[in-house]
């Protein structure tokens, strides 16, 4: 058997890819995906997924509405504790407004 050196393309490839859908490319962090999706979703979304996605667009106007004292906040924040979890600023307050909506303070 012959040894394949396969292009610099291909040796930055994870996961399963197949022929019959189209390709998706992805970037978490600095790592870059790419793939197919083999099975598209049919089915209708549940009433837990269709809050989740409220969650989620909520999430992204209040971080459109912030003030710029709050965004200076979060910016100080993530410069003491932020970056070590979060590879971006934007991931980093995304994340504080998504856990506001998903765990309230008590009394409220």
């Amino acid at each position: 058997m012959a040894k394949v050196d396969p292009m610099d393309l291909l040796k930055g490839l994870h996961g399963k890819i197949c022929e019959h859908s189209d390709t998706y490319f992805a970037k978490k962090g600095k790592t870059n995906f790419t793939g197919k999706i083999c099975n598209p979703r049919t089915k209708p979304f549940t009433t837990a997924e269709l809050a989740r996605q409220q969650m989620f667009a909520t999430a992204r106007a209040n971080m459109a509405a912030l003030s710029e004292p709050t965004k200076a906040g979060y910016v100080e924040a993530y410069k003491n504790v932020g970056h070590k979890k979060y590879a971006t600023l934007n991931g980093y307050i995304f994340a504080q407004e998504y856990d506001k909506l998903a765990n309230p303070p008590a009394g409220i």
